[in-house]
Protein backbone atom coordinates (compact mmCIF):
# COMPACT_ATOMS: atom_id res chain seq x y z
CA UNK A 1 0.00 0.00 0.00
CA UNK A 2 1.28 3.44 -0.75
CA UNK A 3 1.63 6.05 2.34
CA UNK A 4 2.07 9.52 3.50
CA UNK A 5 1.91 10.96 6.89
CA UNK A 6 0.58 14.53 6.97
CA UNK A 7 -1.09 17.50 9.05
CA UNK A 8 -4.68 18.71 7.24
CA UNK A 9 -5.81 22.03 8.09
CA UNK A 10 -9.07 23.45 9.56
CA UNK A 11 -11.96 23.56 6.99
CA UNK A 12 -12.53 27.57 7.49
CA UNK A 13 -8.40 27.80 6.28
CA UNK A 14 -8.89 25.51 3.27
CA UNK A 15 -12.64 27.59 1.95
CA UNK A 16 -10.52 31.18 2.93
CA UNK A 17 -7.52 29.64 0.34
CA UNK A 18 -9.98 28.45 -2.17
CA UNK A 19 -12.09 31.43 -2.20
CA UNK A 20 -8.75 33.21 -3.16
CA UNK A 21 -7.61 30.39 -5.82
CA UNK A 22 -11.43 30.82 -7.64
CA UNK A 23 -10.04 34.57 -8.30
CA UNK A 24 -6.88 33.80 -9.46
CA UNK A 25 -6.30 33.10 -13.20
CA UNK A 26 -6.00 29.26 -12.86
CA UNK A 27 -9.29 29.30 -10.98
CA UNK A 28 -11.12 31.35 -14.33
CA UNK A 29 -9.08 28.85 -16.34
CA UNK A 30 -10.43 25.61 -14.54
CA UNK A 31 -13.97 27.01 -14.44
CA UNK A 32 -13.83 27.86 -18.29
CA UNK A 33 -12.66 24.36 -18.90
CA UNK A 34 -9.28 24.72 -19.54
CA UNK A 35 -7.49 21.62 -18.29
CA UNK A 36 -5.68 23.56 -15.27
CA UNK A 37 -5.65 20.78 -12.29
CA UNK A 38 -6.77 22.40 -9.24
CA UNK A 39 -6.07 20.48 -5.84
CA UNK A 40 -9.11 18.78 -4.49
CA UNK A 41 -9.74 20.93 -1.55
CA UNK A 42 -10.73 18.07 0.76
CA UNK A 43 -7.95 16.57 -0.21
CA UNK A 44 -5.54 19.41 1.18
CA UNK A 45 -2.60 18.95 3.43
CA UNK A 46 0.99 19.04 4.27
CA UNK A 47 2.78 15.98 3.49
CA UNK A 48 5.50 15.34 6.68
CA UNK A 49 6.57 11.95 5.15
CA UNK A 50 6.08 10.43 2.14
CA UNK A 51 6.74 6.56 2.54
CA UNK A 52 5.81 5.24 -0.91
CA UNK A 53 5.13 1.54 -0.98
CA UNK A 54 4.87 -0.22 2.54
CA UNK A 55 3.75 -4.08 2.63
CA UNK A 56 0.72 -4.25 4.47
CA UNK A 57 2.11 -6.73 7.14
CA UNK A 58 4.92 -3.55 8.20
CA UNK A 59 1.49 -1.39 8.88
CA UNK A 60 1.82 -1.90 12.59
CA UNK A 61 5.54 -1.02 12.71
CA UNK A 62 5.04 2.27 10.58
CA UNK A 63 1.97 3.08 13.25
CA UNK A 64 4.45 1.87 16.51
CA UNK A 65 6.91 4.45 14.96
CA UNK A 66 4.56 7.11 14.07
CA UNK A 67 3.17 7.14 17.56
CA UNK A 68 6.60 7.17 19.33
CA UNK A 69 7.00 10.36 17.25
CA UNK A 70 4.12 12.04 18.61
CA UNK A 71 5.04 10.87 21.72
CA UNK A 72 8.54 12.26 21.77
CA UNK A 73 6.95 15.85 19.95
CA UNK A 74 4.69 15.80 22.69
CA UNK A 75 7.24 16.48 25.42
CA UNK A 76 7.15 20.21 26.70
CA UNK A 77 4.47 20.96 24.79
CA UNK A 78 1.61 22.67 26.01
CA UNK A 79 -0.41 23.14 22.85
CA UNK A 80 -0.53 22.33 19.25
CA UNK A 81 1.11 24.28 17.16
CA UNK A 82 -0.69 26.98 15.38
CA UNK A 83 0.05 27.49 11.60
CA UNK A 84 -1.40 29.62 8.92
CA UNK A 85 -1.34 29.74 5.05
CA UNK A 86 0.15 32.54 2.97
CA UNK A 87 3.13 33.29 0.57
CA UNK A 88 3.49 31.49 -2.45
CA UNK A 89 5.39 29.48 -4.74
CA UNK A 90 5.97 26.90 -8.11
CA UNK A 91 7.70 23.80 -8.46
CA UNK A 92 8.83 22.29 -11.63
CA UNK A 93 8.80 24.01 -15.29
CA UNK A 94 6.42 23.49 -18.08
CA UNK A 95 4.38 20.52 -18.01
CA UNK A 96 5.12 19.53 -14.54
CA UNK A 97 4.51 22.79 -12.60
CA UNK A 98 3.03 23.31 -9.69
CA UNK A 99 1.78 25.85 -7.53
CA UNK A 100 1.58 26.06 -4.21
CA UNK A 101 0.93 27.83 -0.54
CA UNK A 102 3.34 28.03 2.15
CA UNK A 103 3.19 27.97 6.03
CA UNK A 104 3.53 30.87 8.35
CA UNK A 105 3.12 30.67 12.56
CA UNK A 106 4.90 27.75 14.16
CA UNK A 107 6.50 26.30 11.23
CA UNK A 108 9.68 25.56 13.54
CA UNK A 109 7.14 22.58 15.42
CA UNK A 110 6.18 21.59 12.03
CA UNK A 111 9.89 21.15 11.00
CA UNK A 112 10.71 19.17 14.49
CA UNK A 113 7.19 16.72 13.81
CA UNK A 114 9.06 15.58 10.68
CA UNK A 115 12.43 15.02 11.79
CA UNK A 116 11.05 13.08 14.60
CA UNK A 117 8.67 11.33 12.21
CA UNK A 118 11.44 10.01 9.66
CA UNK A 119 13.92 9.71 12.59
CA UNK A 120 11.16 6.47 13.86
CA UNK A 121 10.70 5.54 10.55
CA UNK A 122 14.52 5.55 9.59
CA UNK A 123 15.20 3.23 13.14
CA UNK A 124 12.55 1.16 12.05
CA UNK A 125 13.94 0.55 8.92
CA UNK A 126 10.80 1.54 6.95
CA UNK A 127 11.15 3.26 3.76
CA UNK A 128 10.45 7.04 3.11
CA UNK A 129 11.14 9.51 0.76
CA UNK A 130 14.38 11.41 2.31
CA UNK A 131 13.87 15.09 0.18
CA UNK A 132 13.86 17.77 2.71
CA UNK A 133 10.71 18.79 4.21
CA UNK A 134 9.46 21.66 2.71
CA UNK A 135 6.11 22.38 4.59
CA UNK A 136 3.25 23.72 1.85
CA UNK A 137 0.02 22.85 0.46
CA UNK A 138 -0.21 22.22 -3.78
CA UNK A 139 -2.59 24.58 -4.83
CA UNK A 140 -2.90 23.88 -8.72
CA UNK A 141 -1.19 21.63 -11.29
CA UNK A 142 -1.39 23.95 -14.34
CA UNK A 143 1.27 22.43 -16.17
CA UNK A 144 2.02 24.46 -18.94
CA UNK A 145 -1.28 25.08 -19.60
CA UNK A 146 -1.18 28.41 -18.76
CA UNK A 147 0.12 31.51 -19.82
CA UNK A 148 3.53 32.19 -17.76
CA UNK A 149 2.80 36.34 -17.56
CA UNK A 150 -0.57 34.93 -15.96
CA UNK A 151 1.22 32.46 -13.90
CA UNK A 152 3.58 34.74 -12.46
CA UNK A 153 0.39 37.16 -11.70
CA UNK A 154 -1.27 34.36 -9.70
CA UNK A 155 2.39 33.89 -7.85
CA UNK A 156 2.04 37.44 -6.53
CA UNK A 157 -1.24 37.30 -5.68
CA UNK A 158 -0.77 34.56 -3.43
CA UNK A 159 2.25 35.36 -2.25
CA UNK A 160 0.80 38.05 -0.43
CA UNK A 161 -1.97 36.15 0.74
CA UNK A 162 -2.34 35.55 3.86
CA UNK A 163 -5.16 32.79 5.49
CA UNK A 164 -6.89 32.64 9.18
CA UNK A 165 -4.77 30.75 12.23
CA UNK A 166 -5.64 27.54 12.62
CA UNK A 167 -4.29 24.90 15.47
CA UNK A 168 -2.43 21.57 13.58
CA UNK A 169 -4.27 19.22 16.06
CA UNK A 170 -3.85 15.85 14.31
CA UNK A 171 -0.99 13.75 12.57
CA UNK A 172 -2.47 11.34 10.11
CA UNK A 173 -1.27 8.11 8.26
CA UNK A 174 -2.86 8.37 4.67
CA UNK A 175 -2.95 5.87 1.94
CA UNK A 176 -2.56 6.79 -1.00
CA UNK A 177 -4.57 5.52 -4.12
CA UNK A 178 -3.17 7.06 -7.21
CA UNK A 179 -5.07 4.92 -9.94
CA UNK A 180 -8.11 7.76 -9.19
CA UNK A 181 -7.99 11.06 -10.76
CA UNK A 182 -7.70 13.18 -8.32
CA UNK A 183 -5.99 10.64 -6.66
CA UNK A 184 -7.98 9.39 -3.59
CA UNK A 185 -6.74 9.47 0.05
CA UNK A 186 -8.34 7.07 3.14
CA UNK A 187 -6.92 7.67 6.84
CA UNK A 188 -5.58 4.85 8.24
CA UNK A 189 -4.77 5.75 11.75
CA UNK A 190 -4.45 9.43 13.19
CA UNK A 191 -2.86 10.74 16.29
CA UNK A 192 -3.56 14.06 18.67
CA UNK A 193 -0.90 16.65 18.54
Amino acid sequence: MRLFVAVYPRHESVDHLNAQVARLRIGAAAAAGVNVRLADPVQLHVTVAFLGDVEAARLVEVESALGLAVEWFHDGRDAPPRLSLGGAGRFGEGRSTVLWVDLRGDVAALHELARLVRDRLRRARLPYDEKPFRPHLTVARPGDRIDLVDLAADLAVLDDYRGPEWPATELRLMRSDPGFRPPRYDRIAAWPL
